[in-house]
């Protein structure tokens, strides 16, 4: 059992709890996600790491109740436990690996929407430990909505716009880009984007103009976490590849957004997900076509 040591409220229907799992926070690295599991019969959770402390062997998540099940979770207090906490899965961001002194001349501008400011925090802390200060832009639809601001002033510099003009610069991220870049004469060298499906779309459509090199993190379906039951399929530079091990960062301007969107929602019906294996062959799955729940 995974004990929650922190249960709160962030915004209208946004959570945040630390977690106790010690072997998790020892190991993981900004980009990773865990999959949570309430309960024996409880459905499987995938959730991007908000924090992690080694110290005090605990991981933060953020989420957005969006079914039965994280609806459920929601209702979880401090001194309730998880049945299973897996993780750290995934593969970390790529600047996690880059020679120090090489990122450090490096200029990175972090694009988050909604739930999305979560898994970018960590990336921008992380690399703020190591002395490197990036651009963040934090788009919410409204100012009640804005989560992790004073977290992310003490880490990055910080740009929050509201699509509704309630706080800070008044429109979308792409809008907030555009005044960083044209307007205030900013230069990157890398955007990391992550957010809401549609988000990320205009975001690379916008950096491609710019020439900017984008990586976004993709969090589409995933049943098992291990590319085994094909739910987190996607199209990257024509290539097939599963979010929950390839990813779930990648190159934003090789992804087929358009493809993985309407895949989500085929996905979410029976119906969708048989119609899929007929369509995808043998490449509806990973590792070797042997699946698993995902497909029940």
């Amino acid at each position: 059992m995974y004990k929650i040591l922190r249960a709160e409220k962030l915004a209208a229907n946004i959570y945040l709890m630390d977690v106790e799992a010690k072997r998790i926070a020892n190991s993981c690295k900004p980009g990773q996600f865990i999959i949570a599991k309430i309960d024996e019969k409880g459905e499987r959770i995938p959730l991007t790491i908000c924090d992690y402390n080694k110290e005090k062997g605990t991981i933060t998540i953020v989420f957005q109740p969006v079914g039965a099940s994280t609806e459920k979770m929601s209702q979880l207090k401090a001194g309730d436990s998880f049945r299973d906490f897996t993780g750290p899965l995934g593969q970390p961001s790529e600047f996690v690996n880059e020679d120090l002194d090489e990122l450090k001349n490096k200029k990175y501008l972090f694009v988050a929407g909604g739930v999305g400011t979560a898994p970018v925090y960590p990336q921008v802390k992380w690399l703020h430990e190591r002395g490197i200060e990036a651009d963040v832009i934090i788009g919410a639809k409204t100012k009640d909505l804005v989560i992790l601001e004073d977290e992310m002033k003490a880490v990055g510099n910080l740009t929050v716009a509201t699509d509704d003009g309630s706080y800070g610069f008044n429109g979308m991220v792409t809008g907030a880009i555009e005044d960083l870049v044209k307007n205030q004469g900013k230069k990157y060298d890398v955007c990391v984007a992550i957010g809401p499906m549609i988000m990320m779309k205009f975001v690379c459509k916008l950096t491609k103009e710019l020439g900017i090199k984008t990586i976004v993190s993709l969090n589409p379906i995933m049943v098992d976490g291990t590319g085994m039951c094909g739910a987190c399929r996607v199209l990257v530079g024509g290539e097939v590849k599963f979010a929950c091990v390839d990813g779930p960062e990648f190159d934003g301007h090789l992804v087929d957004f358009d493809q993985s969107m309407k895949r989500q929602q085929m996905y979410k019906t029976e119906e969708g997900r048989a119609l899929l294996r007929l369509r995808e062959g043998d490449t509806h799955k990973g590792n070797g076509g042997k699946g698993c729940g995902g497909d029940k």
